[in-house]
């Protein structure tokens, strides 16, 4: 089964569906790239501009808007990078549902993250996460800080 979008079916029944897929429909999922679409609404879902997620991405805003408007896949590196993103997503996702507080039930894990991302982190020097978000080694040090959350170590 091959993973898409469907802009009906909205961003956050696309995350969860992507967390619970299958390695084989990741390596076709990398292989083939992410919709355009999913990356716009991805944005606003995130209650960013779009303008700072494709530059997180490192895609170009003309080719972003050209992508989108025709239906098409973003992929290579910044198709990687979006992955990246869902990836981080479906972390945060993981810490919020293993969590007892009250305050988890309705807890927006999407909205958080693209707060946090924008957020200068100590362990980062300073930098915010998402000024890695756009190369593999960078996507893994933001998954580590991410999972230092999760196990309540400071790094």
């Amino acid at each position: 089964m091959t993973l898409a979008y469907k802009r009906s079916q909205g961003v956050d029944a696309y995350l969860k569906q992507v967390h619970e897929a299958t390695p084989e429909q990741m390596v076709e999922m990398e292989r083939l790239g992410v919709a355009g679409t999913f990356i716009t609404d991805l944005s606003k879902r995130m209650a960013l501009p779009s303008s700072r997620v494709f530059d997180m991405l490192r895609i170009p805003p003309a080719t972003a808007a050209r992508k989108s408007a025709a239906g098409a896949l973003v992929d290579g590196r910044a198709g990687l990078a979006a992955i990246g993103m869902i990836k981080l997503l479906g972390i945060a996702q993981d810490i919020v549902d293993d969590s007892t507080a009250d305050e988890a039930r309705n807890f927006d894990t999407v909205k958080w993250l693209g707060q946090w991302i924008e957020r200068p982190q100590a362990a980062l020097g300073g930098r915010k996460p998402a000024d890695y978000l756009d190369t593999p080694t960078g996507l893994q040090i933001v998954t580590q800080l991410l999972g230092a959350i999760r196990s309540g170590a400071y790094l």
